[in-house]
């Protein structure tokens, strides 16, 4: 580890790192075949406990091809936090009760999962712990 300004810097294995890309060999996503491969990829990644920092350069460099790729063959509508709860559900296979004690009672997880209340920061923040992503996906930021 390197030190610099008072903050701790990671260093990447580059034997490590090297090895990864060309077990994967990322390229530039040109078709949907080759942009499910790399969902796939991701998706094994994002189930790897304890993932190391050349496993998640590997992981951001594969979601960045994707969105690319995504972004000009998809015209997606503009996600909701909702929207993307029930992604997550979906790809998970979770079901409200999976959510019970992660954020709240039954009756505040079915009220959240159904839109009828707005996920809060507190809710956002441990969706976020749980599915280990950026908690701010679940705050709506249209609401005043």
């Amino acid at each position: 580890m390197a030190q610099g300004l008072g903050k701790m810097t990671l260093t990447l294995n580059k034997e490590a790192y090297g090895s990864l890309l060309a077990d994967i060999q990322p390229q530039l996503i040109t078709t949907e075949a080759e942009n499910e491969r790399a969902l796939d990829i991701v998706e094994t990644l994002m189930t790897v406990k304890n993932r190391t920092l050349e496993q998640n350069q590997v992981l951001q460099l594969l979601v960045a091809l994707i969105e690319k790729f995504e972004h000009e063959h998809y015209q997606l509508g503009i996600s909701t936090p909702h929207s993307i709860l029930h992604h997550l559900m979906e790809a998970r296979e979770l079901r409200q009760a999976d959510l019970v004690g992660v954020i709240g009672s039954r009756g505040v997880v079915s009220e959240v999962v159904n839109g009828k209340r707005q996920i809060s920061k507190s809710q956002a923040k441990a969706l976020g712990d749980f599915f280990d992503i950026d908690p701010s996906l679940f705050i709506d930021f249209s609401v005043h």
